[in-house]
């Protein structure tokens, strides 16, 4: 008996370039934010039959909300969840805004007038590098959420 292999991976290559394209497409206003199967094909750069797989995909998995016709085949999106939102790019994460977070203090840093104000850009980032992705994703979840915390 030989054992099963894995299935080859979709997330990358179909189903997350199709939830992309549903994102832009029901944020854009000329598709009245429920745009069709068939708008999504060209928005996404992939062949329909993948798209329709990816679709099925996605809103089987709870990311997107369809209207389909008489058949069961997907005609139309009428939303997306929170979750598809961030991975799609439209919400922030905590670990993509710490990563900018990181990005600017060495943006700031590089770029300072003074040696000064360069010494101080630098001691922040290096602090917030010190303190990690694991810490910093939380005090960036903490930020995202509006989260802030009582004085003693």
């Amino acid at each position: 008996m030989s054992t099963p292999q894995p299935l080859a991976d979709t997330w990358f290559t179909r189903d997350l370039p199709v939830l992309r394209a549903i994102a832009r497409l029901i944020d854009e206003p000329p598709h009245g934010s429920a745009p069709y199967l068939g708008a999504v094909v060209p928005a996404s750069g992939l062949p329909k039959p993948q798209v329709v797989s990816a679709a099925n995909a996605l809103v089987t998995a709870g990311y997107a909300q369809a209207l389909t016709n008489h058949a069961g085949e997907i005609v139309r999106f009428t939303a997306i969840s929170a979750e598809a939102r961030r991975l799609a790019g439209l919400w922030p994460t905590p670990q993509g805004e710490w990563e900018r977070l990181l990005e600017q203090l060495e943006a700031r840093a590089t770029g300072a007038m003074t040696e000064v104000e360069r010494g101080r850009w630098r001691a922040m980032a290096d602090a917030a590098t010190a303190l990690g992705p694991d810490d910093g994703a939380l005090l960036m979840s903490a930020l995202i959420g509006g989260y802030v915390p009582r004085q003693r």
